[in-house]
């Protein structure tokens, strides 16, 4: 494959990376209030809304991780933030991508040495936090976890023993920084496409926002506002 084919090869691959990770902002961001909001859990209560609710909060989550592990995917026909850190670190590839995107700029002495500049930083940030979830990284373990949950019980439901052994699942607080990291790489991958594309601060904002009215409106049948809510007798 030449130059040009490789750039346009990345660009759908980034634009894919970027639809799913935008799944996976929209799912996280209504199921964060159900699975930490302390006051919504106790509004909740021990109702027969609260079954449907923790349904909900389960599958949430299950479609959070799936997003991920799609962006993360080893198969070739798939997003891989793998194969697209292997395109930016090849130093024929990236210097096309310098010039493609100076050339539709074209400001200043030197439109070339600015925009390697400017990419530069990014580029290695990403690889950076590829190489993190790779083997030998410091994120590898929390990448293996979620594969093997993904194989096991979400993409497919084995019979046979887990491959994971028991403990290894990866922790809460590791898959926060698993997500937030993911969505730092596609932020950054804004520099194949040319224009910004502020997921934590734009589009998880209001997915965030319109999630609070959503979870504010659930109330149990026991909770005053409920449409099927008794007045417990004083008897």
């Amino acid at each position: 494959m030449d130059v040009q084919a490789e750039l346009e090869q990345l660009r759908l691959s980034v634009q894919a990376a970027q639809d799913e990770v935008m799944l996976a902002v929209m799912f996280h961001e209504n199921w964060k209030p159900a699975a930490y909001d302390v006051e919504l859990h106790e509004r909740m209560g021990t109702s027969f809304a609260t079954h449907s609710f923790q349904i909900i909060r389960m599958a949430l989550r299950r479609e959070v991780l799936m997003a991920l592990m799609r962006v993360w995917d080893k198969d070739k026909r798939a997003v891989r933030l793998t194969a697209i850190a292997e395109v930016l670190r090849s130093k024929k590839c990236f210097e096309a991508l310098v010039h493609a995107r100076a050339a539709r700029i074209n400001i200043g002495p030197d439109p070339i040495g600015d925009m390697r500049s400017a990419l530069e930083p990014k580029r290695d940030e990403i690889l950076r936090l590829v190489r993190k979830y790779l083997e030998k990284g410091d994120g590898s373990s929390i990448l293996e976890s979620l594969r093997a949950i993904r194989h096991e019980r979400l993409a497919h439901r084995q019979t046979g023993q887990p491959a994971s052994a028991p403990g290894a699942e990866a922790t809460e607080e590791q898959i926060e920084t698993f997500y937030q990291d993911t969505l730092e790489i596609v932020r950054l991958l804004s520099l194949v496409m040319g224009h910004a594309f502020e997921i934590a601060t734009d589009a998880a904002g209001v997915y965030r926002h319109h999630a609070s009215f959503f979870w504010a409106a659930a109330r149990g049948e026991r909770t005053e506002g409920h449409p099927n809510f008794r007045r417990p007798s004083l008897g």
